[in-house]
Order: C-alpha cells, then structure tokens, then sequence
C-alpha cells in the first residue's frame, strides 16, 4: 500500500470516527453505518449532476456557470433531459451543498431531507433507471426516534452528520487512489464487530481479497461482455473488475443479485458513486439460489463471488430444483445446511464458454462427503476446476476462517487442476491478515505460470484427483516445508561420542582425587 493510499485512507477514517465520536450513545452503531453512507451517495450524486451539467455550460462559452446558484425554476426546463442522461434529476435548492448550508437554521430539517431524498427517487419515476433509484434512501430515517426523542434533537444529530459528510474530501472522487465508499463501508463494519452479522450475516469482502479474486477472473483478458456476481453485496467485486478493466471495457455492463434489502440498497448506491450509468448496471433484489433474476442476460464472461458461507437453503425439499437446468447436471442437489455448492453449479451454469469464475469458498467443501463429493466428480471429471487456492487465515473481518479460492473454466487447455498453497502471503496487520500488492502479483503470477513450485504450488491430473476420492484440499497436493532445523547425524553421533570421552576423563580424574584423599 502506497503512501498515498495510506493518507487517503487515515483522512477518511479520522473524519468518520469524528462524526462517530459526536453521536456517540445516542445512535446504534448499525443504524448509523445506513446515516453515513447515505448521506454520503446524496453528496456523491448533488455533485455529480452539478459538475455534469456546468462542464456542459462551460463548454458552451457560459466560464461562470453554476448550478447551485441557479434559481429553481430555471433548472426545471432540463429536468427531462437529465433523467434520460443521468437518470435522475436534483433542483438546485436540493442539492447537498445548498441543504447544508441552511440545515444549522432549519427547523425542519429532517422534513426537507425527506423530501429531498423523495424528490430524487421519484424523478425517476416512468424512466429507464426508475428500477435503479427507486427506495434507494429507504435505510435512512430523518424521523427516526433512535436520532432523537424530539424533533430538535433529531435536527441537531442530523446537522452533525451533514457537517461530518461536508468535511469528507469527495470532491475529487474520481481521482482518490482509494474506493473510498468501499472503504468507508468496510471501516464501518469493522467499528461496529457486535453487529456485523446484524444484517443477514454478511462479511465484507476486503478490498485486497476483490483485487485477487477479480485479477484471477480476468487474467489474459482486455475486455469482456459483462460481468457478473451472484451474491453481489455492496457491489465492491464488480467494482473491482471495472477498475482493473476499465468500465469502457466491460462492454454490455455489470449485474449482481443480493437477498438482502439494505446491502442491495448499498450496492446500487456503489455504482452511481463509481459513475456506473443507469443503463450499464442491473442489480436484482431476490434469493439467487430459488429465483434468479438473470436467466435472459447469462452467459457471462467473467463471474466473481463471495458467496455466504454454509447458510441453509432449499435444497431437496423444493423437489422442483432437482430438474433445475442449473444443478442438475451434477445428479445431486448441494445439503440443505450447505448451499456452498449451489452457488458454484449456478455459476458455472452462467458461465460463457470462453469465461472465468472466480469464487471465495469454505475448505470443508473440498473433503466432506456425501452430495458435496459427488459434485465434485461432477466438476472434476468434466474438467471445470481449474485452480484452488488456499488463502491465509483472518483475512476477512469477522472471521477467522482460512478460505479458498475455487476458479472455474469451461475451456481449459488440459486435463489437471492447479493447487497452491497461498497460505503465507500476507502481513500481519492489527488483528488481521492483509494482502500486499507483492502477495497478489505473485499468487497471480503462480496462477499463470502453471507450473509446479516446491512447498507451493502443484499440477495435479484429474485422474490422480480421482484417485484420492475427488479431495480437492491444497494439503492434499502441495508438500508443507519441514522448518525444522535439520539434524546431521553423523556429526551428532561424533558429538556424543566426543561428550561421553570427556564423561569418562571426569570420572577418572574425580576417582584419583578420592583416592588421594582417602589415601591421605
């Protein structure tokens, strides 16, 4: 992590601690997590359409132009306009600068933000992004009594938020070497451990595990059709792959499905901060698993997930799902208690002929019995995996869990599967592990590579895989390094013959001594 990184990110974190330290007691460190984000994304999208539209003015000879002084009915002759090219429109007395700058005065300052944030999902309303704006601020309550028991504490709690959000240096959002809404969310998450799992189990994929995992899914390739996630969260694995191809170069856009109301929320949110249009994005609120909302944009060329580990799903007791087009093929559904696998068949159902899934996994998968097992000669013995990768341990905030990659291919150039044991790259920091730059070049480069590597790496046939009962553990393939101090037993030997002579001298010299004196 580079020194600008580093300041970038403390610059962050001291603000939101701030705003955090002014609020302390009185707001749920949850339900503050939805205030700051939020409020953020309002700032985000006032600045956006206005620089949007003054660079447009500006161009057109107007070198004074500013939308945040311009009267309201003036700017409501571009409204159509703007919702056909931003996909939502903002008055200029709405707009977060303008708000701001009243809110310390303003009695009814959580009436003017609710009808701020109406005023912007409804402006969508009968347009292509109506689907993507609508209840987006649904998570952020103004007249929320957990903000304060009257409405003039309520105000003050929500001056303190817009200051803290004002002071925040997003102006040049483009521009910060770090996700700063990314890594905002996961500071968040991580102040408030009690209650990560508060909102349907969900671990934040750290930036660092996004970057590998999306490296891995794109490796060879300049641009792709779409991109896909099905278990999207806050979107931070798509958006990593438009940082690392390009957003241009994801050619038919981004799609993402997420169960949960709030995170799917924050995902949409993530993608208008990344300045993803309306019309290059589609995430779906519903259960991937039971009822996919993509069946009519897959294939996809390049997939990456990290799905939630080990939850209960339908499995055998929805018997319609047997005959799934998407699971079916293995012979056997995943366990109810395990939808691990339900994940990857669906995956690489979706998956184009010429694409790449990349998938965070639990180990247990790889060695359990039973239906898992009889996946797993599924994928093997039809040559699907191609690479598992064991992670380090404490990567992921909330826990411990030494994870796996699983990389998927359905046009691979052999007949084996690449093992490596990616276990000691990291560094450690505070209670956690991190990957460094240097660690994911190098995992990447092994990756490539293909080949083996002592201690490391290991080209495994799928008929020897097949052999060892379709384990797909990287222990089972990759040698661990004795680091034991190596014992030379000749020279050992030497040692205690050398040890025993001089005994012997001892005790003859101790015996003439005795004798001496008992003599005397």
């Amino acid at each position: 992590m580079n020194n600008q990184n580093i300041r970038e990110r403390e610059e962050l974190h001291k603000k939101i601690w701030s705003i955090a330290d002014d609020l302390r007691g009185s707001v749920d460190g949850w339900d503050f997590k939805q205030y700051i984000l939020g409020i953020m994304f309002y700032r985000y999208i006032s600045e956006n359409i206005t620089n949007y539209i003054n660079e447009g003015e500006r161009k057109a000879g107007d070198k004074d132009f500013d939308y945040a002084k311009l009267p309201d009915e003036m700017a409501e002759t571009q409204r159509e306009e703007l919702v056909k090219e931003k996909g939502f429109f903002i008055l200029p007395s709405e707009l977060f600068c303008n708000v701001h700058k009243k809110a310390k005065n303003d009695e009814n300052l959580n009436e003017t933000l609710e009808k701020v944030f109406n005023n912007i999902e409804n402006s969508a309303k009968g347009a292509e992004s109506e689907d993507d704006f609508a209840g987006l601020f649904d998570d952020i309550d103004v007249n929320s009594n957990k903000l304060g028991a009257t409405v003039a504490k309520r105000n003050d709690k929500l001056v303190k938020i817009l200051n803290g959000i004002a002071d925040i240096k997003l102006a040049d959002y483009k521009s910060n070497s770090i996700d700063a809404f990314g890594d905002a969310y996961e500071f968040l998450m991580s102040m408030y451990a009690s209650n990560a799992g508060k909102s349907g189990g969900e671990f934040f994929t750290p930036q660092e595990v996004s970057e590998l995992l999306t490296r891995l899914a794109v490796v060879g390739k300049k641009s792709v059709n779409k991109v896909y996630d099905p278990a999207c969260g806050s979107g931070s694995l798509l958006l990593k792959s438009a940082k690392i191809l390009g957003k241009e170069n994801v050619r038919n856009g981004f799609y993402g499905q997420e169960i949960n109301l709030t995170t799917y929320n924050l995902c949409r949110i993530n993608m208008f901060l990344h300045d993803i249009g309306y019309d290059k994005f589609d995430i779906a609120c519903e259960d991937t698993l039971t009822n996919p909302q993509h069946w009519d944009d897959e294939p996809f060329e390049v997939i990456v997930s990290n799905p939630p580990y080990s939850i209960k799903w339908a499995g055998n007791d929805n018997p319609l799902l047997i005959n799934d087009s998407r699971y079916s093929p293995a012979g056997v559904l995943a366990p109810k208690s395990k939808a691990d696998f339900a994940f990857i068949m669906h995956s690489l159902s979706w998956l184009a002929t010429n694409g790449t899934a990349s998938i965070v996994c639990f180990p247990g998968i790889f060695y359990r019995g039973g239906a898992e097992q009889k996946i797993r000669k599924y994928l093997v013995d039809n040559n699907f995996i191609d690479c598992i990768i064991q992670l380090p341990d404490n990567l992921f905030f909330g826990t411990s869990i030494a994870t796996c990659i699983m990389v998927l291919k359905k046009s691979k150039k052999d007949n084996s599967i690449l093992f490596i044991d990616a276990s000691k790259e990291c560094v450690k920091v505070t209670n956690n592990n991190k990957l460094t730059d240097k660690n994911i070049e190098h995992i990447v480069k092994i990756f490539t590579d293909r080949k083996d590597i002592d201690y490391v790496a290991k080209l495994v046939s799928n008929t020897e895989i097949g052999e060892n009962d379709y384990n797909l553990s990287v222990s089972t393939y990759v040698e661990k390094e004795d680091t034991r101090e190596k014992i030379d037993i000749v020279e050992l030997n030497n040692q205690i013959e050398e040890i025993v002579a001089r005994e012997q001298v001892l005790r003859d010299e101790i015996d003439k001594i005795v004798n001496e004196i008992e003599g005397y």
